[in-house]
């Protein structure tokens, strides 16, 4: 699959699999940061894939693009919050986009609210120009997947 080509894929999932599962997943990406200090950071951010990446849209005043200006080297997971448990995760290399931010939070805005009518899409879109879009480029995948071993059977 073309989508992850050069990138090392790893668990029980083909590419075809993973795929499937990011399009289709609304839990939050989790963001792990370097922070200044040496310590880890992580932040939750709505997200979604297109194109071999995972996209998220954050302000541009954010800790998040602070750090990322620093380091752009990160891990991701996107899992799912109740049993079975399943997911994906992997470390990427996270690029900056202002220029694309509006365009990100109204896919955003589309995917987790189903449209830009409710009073937080609304606000969101009040300063739509500050924010700033983040492609987070996949090095390597792993997926995981409980659903047999926490079925019982």
């Amino acid at each position: 699959m073309q989508e992850f080509e050069g990138i090392r894929l790893k668990g029980p999932w083909q590419a075809a699999e993973v795929v499937d599962f990011l399009e289709q997943e609304r839990s939050p990406l989790r963001l792990a940061l370097n922070g200044h200090d040496g310590f880890p950071l992580l932040a939750s951010l709505w997200f979604r894939y297109a194109e071999g990446a995972l996209w998220c849209v954050t302000h541009q005043d954010s800790l998040v693009v602070r750090r990322l200006a620093q380091d752009p080297r990160a891990a991701f997971e996107v899992s799912v919050s109740e049993p079975p448990y399943l997911g994906v995760r992997g470390q990427a290399a996270v690029e900056r986009l202002p220029g694309q931010g509006q365009q990100e939070l109204e896919a955003m805005l589309d995917r987790y609210l189903g449209g830009k009518d409710s009073k937080l899409a609304r606000w969101l879109l009040s300063r739509a120009d500050e924010e700033v879009a983040l492609r987070i480029r996949p090095k390597w995948l792993t997926s995981w997947d409980f659903r047999e071993r926490m079925s019982g059977s």
